[in-house]
């Protein structure tokens, strides 16, 4: 059965944008090549940290929502893990109260884009 998941991560802030893009898609790509779908994403860029992570005070934090089986998140996490570009990173389990949160949400920043 197919689950909704939501994972956050943050990568070092001495990357590049490309360098960033180049992160993004490596996840992107794990996803997609186990068999998960990508709803939606979201970069919200450059960050201050609430305290700091290998002496790091800030992070580019990125936020993909996908469609996939249990297994892939153990696979995607332990991409994360073997990235030296990833210093944080949580990945969970959307219910469909937070799927249909999500979702209505999303359809609140299509609004104000438009």
């Amino acid at each position: 059965m197919l689950n909704h998941y939501e994972t956050v991560f943050i990568t070092t802030p001495v990357l590049s944008d490309s360098q960033v893009k180049e992160a993004v898609e490596k996840f992107k790509e794990v996803i997609t090549s186990e068999g998960g779908t990508i709803e939606h994403e979201e970069a919200w860029g450059l960050k201050k940290l609430a305290y700091p992570i290998q002496k790091k005070t800030t992070g580019f934090y990125h936020l993909i929502q996908f469609e996939s089986e249990g297994s892939l998140v153990d696979k995607l996490e332990t991409a994360y893990r073997r990235d030296e570009r990833v210093i944080r990173f949580l990945t969970f389990r959307l219910d469909k109260y937070a799927y249909e949160y999500a979702l209505k949400r999303r359809s609140k920043q299509q609004e104000k884009k438009e």
